[in-house]
């Protein structure tokens, strides 16, 4: 009896090893990543929509242009966090994100200025919100300003850099046939969610204070 368990456990050892080593592979694979990222990048463009059309009358859609703006904090950090996985997976040489390689040198040199930017914009202006010392109002003003004019250059490249992976990947979660090829795709949809749910919470504590947002006459 213990022999043929022992054969009955080796028969079964190939196929299981291969189970795991194909999990890991799956795992690991940057498509998980990439899905992440764009599913975010979807999200955020469609909240930016929203805040440039704000943009064009500030002074009657103030409160609606704090409130996404605040929003917006809590999916850019979680794109910033995925595309930082990919950069740190890439340059400690894991296999499968040396084998899908980098982004084109342009979108490479150009992501840490979109996410600076894209942070100055969004602090700066939770920073007028929030009550900055009067001294220090004006100067923010024009940084939220000035900001949001470089992040507008940036972000336009990088749509159009990213355009065809974004969608490509960001539906591949959501439709049944090609969610299950990639395994945690509900751990991604939620991490999405949570990114808006906490940017929603940040919004709902901040947007009343929306009126010193444009204080000083400006």
């Amino acid at each position: 009896m213990a022999v043929m368990n022992e054969q009955v456990t080796t028969s079964r050892q190939p196929g299981s090893a291969r189970r795991v080593a194909r999990h890991r592979r799956l795992v690991r694979s940057p498509e998980g990543n990439a899905r992440l990222t764009a599913g975010t990048a979807v999200l955020l463009f469609l909240l930016f929509a929203v805040e440039g059309f704000t943009v064009l009358s500030v002074g009657t859609l103030l409160t609606a242009h704090v409130f996404v703006g605040v929003l917006l904090l809590g999916p850019i950090m979680l794109k910033i966090g995925s595309t930082t996985w990919r950069f740190v997976r890439y340059y400690r040489a894991d296999p499968a994100y040396r084998e899908k390689g980098p982004p084109p040198i342009l979108l490479r040199l150009l992501g840490p200025f979109v996410v600076v930017l894209s942070l100055a914009v969004v602090l700066s202006g939770i920073g007028l919100i929030v009550g900055a010392p009067s001294s220090w109002h004006d100067r923010l003003l024009f940084v939220h300003k000035a900001t949001f004019v470089l992040w507008f250059g940036a972000m336009t490249v990088h749509i159009l850099g990213h355009l065809l992976e974004t969608a490509r990947m960001a539906p591949r979660d959501w439709l049944r046939r090609s969610r299950r090829s990639v395994p945690a795709a509900s751990a991604r949809q939620l991490a999405i969610a949570g990114s808006l749910a906490g940017g929603l919470v940040l919004a709902l504590w901040l947007t009343p204070y929306a009126s010193s947002f444009g204080g000083g006459g400006h």
